[in-house]
């Protein structure tokens, strides 16, 4: 292969990215999860949110996502320690991450497959349930509102937070679901890119759809029409 499509990485680099990826990654299940959450009281038990939704409970649901995410991650850094790597210290990849890791491996990983698999339902699966969980919720109470004003400002709020979701896990999903898959690294890449890169590019932007005046904007550059000064 050509060494452009090559990366080599000093091991100890290797691991201190691989815990930091999934650290950052594990934090961030679980901040949406609470996003949904916070929706979820919000439309749902409006009368309570502010008891339920005060910056104590704010404080310890960060608190909790960074404590479950950093056992998370170091969990696989210890268990990739345990692995040998007798071969080229090469990945065709931009950074390390466990299905290249285990690729390069000359031991049996298929512990730390089933490691990933279990540790994944727990940090993918539960909140995944919870998040579909709370919207089951949400849609059943934005349906019951009268006014089409107040629906499509219900499903406004919720809109961005769920696209947000979309990508993260779907990207997510292909990235983990297809370990044994060697031909498809390349593609791995640029899944990479989407979910390091373009994603936490693209999140400010899908928040701020909620702003009427970003949507104004949009408009404009759509139709064509400039408003008058």
């Amino acid at each position: 292969m050509e060494s452009h499509s090559l990366h080599t990485i000093p091991y100890g680099a290797c691991l201190t990215q691989l815990f930091f990826f999934h650290q950052l990654a594990g934090v961030d299940c679980f901040l949406l999860t609470a996003m949904a959450y916070d929706r979820f009281l919000a439309i749902c038990r409006p009368l309570t949110y502010s008891t339920r939704m005060n910056q104590a409970v704010q404080r310890i649901l960060v608190a909790v996502s960074w404590a479950l995410a950093f056992t998370n991650a170091l969990t696989h850094t210890v268990a990739i320690a345990t692995l040998n790597f007798c071969g080229p210290n090469v990945i065709n990849h931009f950074y390390c991450d466990l299905p290249q890791l285990f690729h390069l491996s000359c031991s049996s990983t298929q512990l730390n497959e089933l490691l990933l698999f279990g540790l994944g339902i727990l940090m993918a699966g539960a909140p995944v349930i919870l998040i579909v969980t709370s919207y089951i919720h949400v849609v059943a109470a934005v349906l019951r509102i009268r006014s089409a004003e107040g629906r499509k400002k219900a499903f406004s709020t919720c809109g961005s937070h769920l696209t947000v979701v979309g990508i993260f896990y779907g990207t997510g999903v292909f990235s983990y679901m297809r370990l044994g898959s060697v031909e498809a690294s390349d593609k791995d890449k640029g899944i990479g890119i989407l979910n390091t890169v373009i994603s936490p590019m693209l999140n400010p932007l899908i928040y701020s759809l909620r702003n009427p005046d970003v949507q104004g904007a949009l408009r404009q550059v759509f139709t064509g029409k400039r408003a008058l000064v």
